[in-house]
């Protein structure tokens, strides 16, 4: 792996906020991506992160970021959010997701009144699940888990 600057910026412009993230790979597929908080390693080998990987990562942290932000508006207290996102790839080329599929677990909610509704504009207004639903049949579901606390 090379040794470079992985300098991250962002412009912004009016309303427009571009950013950017850095990365460097050798001959084989591993590399490593550098944004302004953090790394992640890139690969197929262990501890390594795959490209859908970390596709469906951006999904659920913009899901869950838009989510929570819409709870704590509705004053919507709970003890933490478990996602899964899984989906499936088209077979023709260019094998772009045909289906995705959200599971989102709410832990403890003080009320379950209002999280449908919140999850469900968090699909809205989440831009991530909104670019892949232009080639994906989008799917979501919410399911609660009270634990002894």
């Amino acid at each position: 792996m090379l040794e470079s600057d992985y300098k991250t910026t962002e412009i912004n412009r009016r309303d427009i906020v571009m950013k950017w993230v850095n990365m460097e790979f050798d001959y084989e597929f591993k590399g490593v991506l550098k944004a302004k908080r953090g790394t992640v390693d890139i690969g197929i080998t262990e501890g390594t992160i795959e490209p859908y990987d970390m596709v469906f990562g951006a999904l659920g942290s913009c899901l869950y970021s838009t989510f929570l932000d819409i709870a704590v508006k509705k004053k919507i207290v709970y003890d933490g959010v478990r996602m899964k996102v899984s989906g499936e790839k088209r077979t023709e080329i260019p094998t772009t997701l045909k289906t995705v599929d959200v599971v989102v677990t709410v832990v403890n909610p003080e009320k379950e009144k209002g999280l449908d509704q919140a999850l469900k504009l968090a699909t809205e207004y989440c831009s991530v699940y909104q670019t892949l639903s232009h080639v994906a049949e989008m799917t979501y579901s919410l399911e609660f888990e009270y634990t002894d606390k």
